[in-house]
């Protein structure tokens, strides 16, 4: 069985900062790329970044570029997201999910956290 958990959500104001955890465990992850998404109500599951476990890959999506950090820690099988001025569309649930390839789809990715939620106010 594999666990994905996310943690480090919460309520921040706009221009401020967090930093998302997700820890992994369950299996090895080295052949996996781990990617984070995020889902506003009445949206669809929007692709933020993905890293490799070699950390040698890295994606970020449009909105997010030159913001968000991606990293990982492969001691610990936690891959975080920092992120910096956020803005209230930054607002979405926050999932971590691992996958077997570089993807920006949903659907490659098999594995898939809990969710951890991030509201920016104004």
């Amino acid at each position: 069985q594999v666990q994905l958990v996310e943690s480090g959500g919460g309520l921040v104001q706009a221009g401020g900062s967090l930093r998302l955890s997700c820890a992994a465990s369950g299996r090895s992850f080295g052949s996996y790329f781990m990617g984070w998404f995020r889902q506003a109500p009445g949206k669809e599951r929007e692709f933020v970044a993905i890293i490799s476990w070699s950390g040698g890959n890295i994606l970020y999506g449009d909105s997010v570029k030159g913001r968000f950090t991606i990293s990982r820690d492969s001691a610990k099988n936690t891959v975080y997201l920092q992120m910096n001025s956020l803005k209230p569309e930054d607002t979405a649930e926050y999932f971590c999910a691992a996958s077997p390839m570089v993807s920006v789809e949903t659907r490659f990715y098999i594995f898939w956290g809990q969710g951890t939620q991030v509201t920016v106010s104004s």
